[in-house]
C-alpha cells in the first residue's frame, strides 16, 4: 500500500513539473533590427558621424602637418644643410610628436567611445524596457535575440515577439 501512494505521489509530482516545463513560453527577437527602425537612432548616428568627421579630420590635419615638417627637414638632410647634432635633436622631435599623433588619436577613439554610449544608451534602454514589457505582459519565461551570431539555433515563427516590442516602441 504504502509503494502505491509512493509511485503515485511521484507521478503527481511529475505531472505537475512536466506542465510547468510545457507552459514555459520562449520568444525571440532581433535587437539590431529594432535599432535601425527607431527613429532616434539615426539621428544618433547622424549627430556621432559628424563628430568624429571633425575630430577625424582635426588630426589628419595635424598628422599632415608633421608629415610636412618632416618631408622638409628631410629634404634639408639629404642636401648635407644640417648638422648632424641638429639632425639628432630635430629627430627626437618628430618622435614626439609622433606620440603625440598617437595619443591624439587615441584620445579620438574614447572620445566617440563615450559620445557613442551617450547618445545611444538612453535608445538602447528604451529598447530593453520595451522587450521587458513584452516579456511580462506576454507570459515569456525568455526571450532570445537573433541578432547575435549563432546565439539561438532555432526560432519558431510563432515565438517572433518583434511585432510586440514595435508597438511597445511605437514603430
Amino acid at each position: 500500500m504504502k509503494s502505491i501512494v509512493k509511485i503515485c505521489s511521484i507521478a503527481l509530482l511529475l505531472a505537475f513539473f512536466s506542465n510547468n516545463l510545457l507552459a514555459q513560453k520562449y520568444g525571440h527577437v532581433n535587437t539590431g533590427n529594432l535599432l535601425v527602425l527607431i527613429p532616434a537612432t539615426k539621428a544618433a548616428d547622424e549627430k556621432l558621424k559628424a563628430i568624429q568627421d571633425s575630430l577625424v579630420a582635426d588630426g589628419q590635419a595635424r598628422a599632415k602637418k608633421v608629415q610636412e615638417e618632416y618631408m622638409a627637414f628631410a629634404k634639408l638632410y639629404q642636401e648635407g644643410n644640417v648638422p648632424p647634432a641638429e639632425a639628432q635633436k630635430k629627430q627626437a622631435e618628430f618622435e614626439a610628436k609622433e606620440k603625440e599623433l598617437a595619443a591624439l588619436e587615441d584620445a579620438i577613439a574614447a572620445t566617440i567611445a563615450k559620445k557613442r554610449d551617450e547618445l545611444l544608451g538612453p535608445i538602447l534602454d528604451k529598447l530593453e524596457k520595451a522587450i521587458n514589457d513584452v516579456g511580462k505582459e506576454g507570459g515569456y519565461t525568455m526571450i532570445f535575440d537573433t541578432s547575435i551570431f549563432n546565439a539561438l539555433l532555432f526560432a519558431a515563427d510563432s515565438g517572433d515577439v518583434e511585432p510586440l516590442v514595435k508597438a511597445k516602441l511605437g514603430i
